[in-house]
């Protein structure tokens, strides 16, 4: 009986989890004559499926070019991320210095700042430096707005906690190797240590992927062309675009979450194992 209950709770998880994808896909696929809010007819299978709504939306929308702004912010994002985490957490993991703990606390403290806190004195310095696609600055739109759009997330507190975790577990033993051998501190981070944490820097390149692709404050505030949208501001000019057509909004939202779900499969096999490891390491 208990064993029962525990898979009547996973189906549960699993229905309200998957669900809605499912319901949003259903939509999607179904043709323009089906009413998707007709009571007493809801069906979760669309009864004449098509890919019309995909056609619709990718060749009277700009979404393509809205994909490949949020592929490019969203790598620069991770790229970055991954490199100044993996070089603020191994000294504050690995080695010894006057104030390290106190550093340690004001980063973590850092995670505590909302982010609407900051976004006015960080478009100001964006503005400065002519970083988004508006600036008088900005000679090579959309480089600058991307690059604008990837910055102010390039570190994170969250980043360097979880990268410095990972690095914390590795046994001393390994360095005290390394040196033997004639490594310096650069070459026992990039040659010994960052080569045993590669699930947890898959994982931490996931959660940063995903937060990229859904921002849509940040880029809302610093996009003004059209042909720089991000995927999540430009889903609310299809919703503009399209009204009240909800299986054409339903194709765009599906076609954006494409990409990062297929950045996720790519990288499942490490992000399970790393986010596990970093569940029971000190």
């Amino acid at each position: 009986m208990k064993k029962a209950l525990h898979y009547l709770a996973l189906i549960l998880l699993v229905v309200i989890s998957v669900g809605p994808f499912l319901w949003l896909l259903s939509t999607a696929l179904k043709s323009p004559e089906e009413n998707i809010f007709a009571t007493g007819t809801l069906s979760l299978l669309p009864q004449k499926p098509t890919l019309d709504n995909f056609t619709t939306v990718w060749n009277q929308v700009s979404i393509g070019s809205y994909m490949i702004n949020s592929i490019v912010v969203a790598a620069i994002t991770v790229f970055l991320n991954l490199i100044f985490s993996v070089l603020a957490a191994y000294p504050l993991a690995r080695m010894r210095f006057r104030g390290r703990q106190a550093f340690f606390v004001a980063i973590l403290t850092t995670m505590m700042i909302p982010f609407q806190v900051i976004m006015i004195p960080l478009y100001l310095i964006m503005l400065k430096f002519g970083l988004t696609d508006a600036s008088s600055l900005a000679d090579f739109p959309p480089i600058n707005a991307w690059f604008g759009l990837a910055i102010p997330f390039a570190i994170s507190g969250f980043g360097i906690f979880f990268v410095r975790q990972a690095l914390v577990g590795l046994p001393k033993e390994l360095e005290e190797s390394a040196v033997l051998d004639g490594c310096n501190s650069f070459q026992i981070l990039t040659r010994v240590l960052v080569p045993l944490i590669y699930p947890t820097l898959a994982t931490l390149a996931v959660f940063t992927f995903m937060a990229s692709w859904g921002e849509f404050l940040w880029p809302s505030i610093i996009l003004s062309e059209e042909q720089h949208f991000t995927l999540p501001v430009g889903l609310v000019y299809l919703q503009g675009a399209f009204s009240a057509n909800w299986k054409l909004i339903a194709a765009g939202t599906v076609l954006s979450m494409l990409p990062i779900i297929a950045f996720f499969l790519l990288l499942q096999r490490y992000f399970v194992s790393g986010s596990l490891a970093g569940s029971v390491k000190g």
